[in-house]
């Protein structure tokens, strides 16, 4: 879906959480993930900003694991800080959801 990059700036942390919660993952699979999902746009680049924010603000635990391909790899997890955003990030997106979808039936 073209320009679709612009509307994912504001949720893609929420969807990195998502991905996280669901499994330890590091950060070339998220945006695989990300990839297989549609959003053909997210690069690494724009994840690894995300997860050193996530890091920053203490809501991933991270765990190096050793690579056969290289350095270590940093594994993330959601802490409890980390499923507390999750959940306010999808209290938010209901709310906004649902505006959204009341303005298009009128």
């Amino acid at each position: 879906m073209k320009n679709i990059t612009e509307m994912l700036k504001g949720v893609l942390e929420g969807c990195v959480l998502e991905i996280i919660n669901h499994e330890e993952i590091y950060g070339y699979e998220i945006t695989r993930r990300l990839n297989s999902l549609g959003f053909s746009d997210v690069v690494d680049g724009t994840v690894y900003t995300i997860l050193v924010r996530l890091e920053k603000n203490k809501l991933v635990d991270i765990e190096k694991k050793p690579s056969d391909m290289g350095p270590p790899r940093k594994f993330y997890k959601l802490n409890d800080s980390g499923r507390q955003e999750l959940r306010r990030f999808w209290e938010r997106w209901e709310f906004v959801a649902s505006k959204i979808n009341q303005l298009k039936e009128e």
